[in-house]
């Protein structure tokens, strides 16, 4: 099995530099980093590259090792194998000074009920070194603009999920970090809160150019937000790279839907069929999917249904989802283990 993973890993891996070819030292990067405990292995031998920057989603279920991963980076874990580097630091050494240039947030938010939400930011604040009237300040401005100004002088008791979480974000962004580690950001929020949420991380993301690795099982919002993805199973990297990369390396070409309006006929099926560039064609109760080479075949499909006198209502790519990606490669996954276990 572990063979067929690494395999697997090989085909699919891409991690390509965002720069396009100019030399960017990687925000994060680790080397054969593993991490066990008595119930085993959480993190084995990942390998992995985060350029500044950029938005990584690491997916995977829960168990997948995602968590581990940040505990290591930020040095709260020690490794039992292999090396890691944030911002150019060494994890195992100079983990505090890391921690001063990282922010976290956690899945549980860990805020002190018994304090305002104006003391537990203020608090944080000035653990992280800086002075109490800088801490008042920014702790005002980003109240302000994550709409909490109102719940400032108002106990953590009584917030609800979607504020504590809110509250969290703050408290990790109050030093103005040059990563941020997000795990698990929308656990247990509403529709509502998750999409606030998504929506102030993606504006960390684009407004300030924030090195961010987005720990989450909810595929949804890790597709909105990430530049790259890694795939983690069972504390093992399937496969990283932007999702078109990845699907390119799993799928032959481009999925289209045709809207004629009814199902294709025969004639105009068989017309289609042999176009250059199509490589599969299906019916369907309102025209037919097919299967192209590339976006440039599909004027040839619409010029022949034309030709046969069609009305074409809509045509609409589908290229895969960042969800069709992660439950093909845990089919895969799947399927190799099945044929691993199998064997003689």
């Amino acid at each position: 099995m572990a063979d067929s993973r690494r395999q697997f890993t090989t085909e699919l891996q891409t991690g390509v530099d965002p720069a396009e070819g100019v030399h960017v030292e990687p925000a994060i990067s680790t080397s054969g980093l593993t991490r066990r405990f008595p119930s085993g292995t959480a993190l084995d031998a990942l390998d992995l590259e985060v350029y500044p920057g950029e938005v990584l989603a690491l997916l995977g279920p829960n168990g997948a090792g995602k968590t581990t991963t940040i505990r290591l980076l930020n040095g709260v874990l020690l490794p039992d194998a292999g090396r890691a580097r944030v911002l150019g630091l060494d994890p195992t050494v100079e983990g505090n000074e890391i921690r001063r240039r990282t922010g976290v947030l956690t899945e549980n938010a860990g805020l002190d009920d018994r304090l305002t939400a104006l003391e537990n930011l203020e608090s944080a604040a000035r653990i992280r070194g800086l002075d109490q009237a800088t801490a008042r300040r920014r702790a005002g401005e980003m109240l302000e603009r994550f709409a909490m100004a109102d719940r400032a002088d108002h106990t953590v008791q009584g917030a609800s999920t979607g504020q504590r979480k809110r509250l969290a974000l703050i408290r990790a962004l109050l030093h103005e970090p040059e990563v941020l580690f997000l795990d698990e950001p929308t656990s247990g929020l509403d529709p509502a809160a998750t999409r606030d949420v998504i929506n102030l991380i993606g504006a960390l993301a684009a407004e300030q150019g924030r090195t961010i690795v987005l720990c989450t099982h909810f595929l949804g919002e890790a597709g909105r937000l990430a530049d790259r993805v890694a795939v983690l199973n069972r504390g093992k990297l399937m496969v990283s790279g932007r999702p078109h990369e990845i699907a390119a390396t799993m799928w032959q070409g481009l999925t289209v839907d045709l809207d004629l309006g009814s199902p294709l006929d025969s004639p105009a099926f068989e017309a289609v069929a042999a176009l250059d560039g199509v490589l599969e064609l299906d019916p369907t109760p309102t025209g037919a999917r097919l299967v192209v080479t590339d976006r440039d075949a599909i004027p040839s499909v619409v010029d022949t249904l034309v030709a046969a006198s069609l009305t074409v209502y809509a045509l609409t790519p589908r290229p895969p989802t960042l969800e069709d990606i992660y439950f093909a490669i845990e089919e895969r996954i799947a399927a190799e283990r099945v044929e691993w276990e199998a064997r003689p």
